[in-house]
């Protein structure tokens, strides 16, 4: 049985995830009411000689959506530890230099997660000030993901090389 501090770590984990689920089913949403609007009442509301309705808010919705599901799913593959690898010689190495390759790996992962993070608040303090064109809403909002993706990547790339059985994680474990 799993002890309480297991799976609070397990329930934290499962937040991007869920967040990540949730972003999929907005965007393919959205964008399908996008498709709908233009190609079927679009046209009906030309033909009965209707005002059209407005869909303007579809584009910047699901650009958000997309890229905010970008960076927090990036994250939760991190997480899951489902990034793209290759082991060529590392197998033939001895299990002290791959547990020391794969350190060396996840804190480059955590390295770039940081400045993911940090590039990102830059960018949303410098277009704070700035909306976007249709939904008049900050671009910080935009750019946010990036830095919350880029968080959530170093923590669990630091989590991932503190993790003693790391090296013992191969590509048939990766799951699908």
């Amino acid at each position: 049985m799993a002890s309480s501090g297991a799976r609070a770590v397990g329930a934290v984990l499962a937040i991007p995830k869920v967040i990540t689920g949730g972003l999929v089913l907005l965007a393919i949403g959205v964008m399908l009411y996008g498709v709908f609007m233009r190609y079927v009442m679009l046209p009906i509301t030309d033909w009965l000689d209707l005002d059209p309705i407005n869909f303007f808010w579809v584009e910047e919705v699901g650009e958000t959506a997309l890229c905010w599901l970008t960076l927090v799913g990036a994250a939760a593959g991190v997480a899951e530890r489902s990034h793209f690898t290759l082991n060529l010689v590392t197998h033939h190495f001895s299990l002290r230099a791959q547990h020391a390759i794969h350190v060396i790996n996840n804190l480059l992962i955590a390295a770039f997660g940081g400045l993911i993070a940090w590039l990102g608040v830059q960018l949303a303090v410098l277009n704070a000030s700035l909306t976007s064109p249709a939904l008049e809403f900050s671009l910080a909002w935009l750019y946010a993901a990036a830095t919350v993706g880029g968080i959530l990547i170093a923590l669990y790339a630091l989590r991932a090389a503190a993790d003693p059985a790391g090296p013992d994680h191969g590509i048939m474990d990766v799951r699908e």
